[in-house]
């Protein structure tokens, strides 16, 4: 039992902020209303009013996304486990691009890489449907296999036949998983700090600080939270980080997650497709070892180390980020 809740708590922290049970109905209550012009990292849980949980997080959202300076448009796809919410923009008949977001991050992430990505794909960011997002989570899933089919699923109503993959933290894992289950299907893979791939997590000061927040998260504390994901926090705009907020208040713990474990070696080896990994060089996920390992069992691979950022390497530093991820997926 020791074993297992060592691995509860490192696997919490991929994301920062997921919950580690549900919160009690006075708890899921508690809402934060904030007004664009208000520090989201300064202000605390004094703050919170009564309003129902689910619409309160909806207009967070909806919030985020005048963050993107792109045309979009959102789509419902209906999957077996209820509609999944998808973001789609770019040129409609341009090369088909999935983003996978990070844990309790949802597809609003994207907003600082949207214009790049945006600009020669047809851009897919799905929001995972067992978290916080739009995505529908109706019935039970024990398997990491199940997840996949979801994906799946969605691929083959949206007629994406042969696709690159972008996934953040945990959803580069998934990405892989999604490689794994058919490798013909998917053209390219980029990876931004992905979770629990290549190694298990450390713990560590920083890693313990992020457990303690995901058990019961307090606005007070997620200036310090989040500063040790991200190298200079005050790029990420108020109104994305009060809906992470909200998020991480929300956010449920599935015992399927005790299924995400690092690769095999052989599993990477069978990744015949090209891949690229970037770390941030302050990154308390990844270093130096996960680059190695990468270089070492995925044959057709590249990876980088971003300067002057953290685990968040897209909010830190979007610029060099999307450059990078262009001249890979070209």
């Amino acid at each position: 039992m020791r074993h297992i809740g060592l691995f509860l708590a490192i696997f919490f922290i991929y994301a920062c902020e997921s919950n580690i049970e549900k919160k009690s109905n006075t708890d899921n209550k508690e809402i934060v209303t904030v007004k664009p012009s208000q520090d989201s990292l300064k202000k605390n849980d004094s703050t919170i009013t009564l309003k129902d949980e689910k619409q309160t997080y909806v207009q967070a959202y909806n919030k985020s996304l005048t963050l993107w300076k792109v045309p979009f448009e959102e789509k419902e796809v209906k999957t077996n486990f209820g509609n999944a919410h998808v973001i789609i923009c770019g040129p409609l008949n341009a090369e088909p691009l999935v983003l996978l977001h990070g844990m309790n991050a949802s597809s609003t992430m994207w907003y600082p890489n949207i214009k790049d990505l945006s600009g020669k794909y047809r851009v897919y960011a799905i929001d995972f449907f067992m978290e916080p997002g739009k995505s529908e989570f109706l019935g039970k899933v024990d398997q990491t296999n199940q997840i996949v089919n979801w994906y799946y699923e969605i691929f083959d109503q949206l007629n994406l036949k042969k696709i690159n993959l972008i996934g953040a933290s945990r959803g580069g894992w998934l990405a892989i998983n999604i490689a794994l289950r058919s490798k013909s299907r998917i053209n390219k893979i980029a990876l931004l700090s992905p979770a629990q791939t290549f190694f298990w997590i450390k713990p560590g000061p920083k890693i313990i600080s992020n457990i303690t927040y995901s058990i019961s998260p307090k606005r007070k504390r997620l200036r310090s939270v989040m500063e040790t994901m991200s190298f200079d926090i005050d790029k990420i705009n108020e109104i994305y980080i009060n809906q992470y907020y909200l998020a991480t208040k929300k956010a449920t713990f599935h015992k399927c997650f005790l299924q995400m474990t690092p690769f095999s070696d052989k599993q990477l080896e069978s990744l015949n497709m090209p891949i690229l990994v970037l770390i941030g060089d302050k990154d308390i996920i990844n270093n130096d070892k996960s680059l190695e390992k990468a270089r070492k069992y995925i044959p057709n691979i590249k990876t980088d180390k971003i300067k002057n950022a953290g685990h968040f390497l897209s909010f830190d530093q979007p610029e060099i980020v999307d450059q990078k991820l262009l001249e890979f997926l070209k």
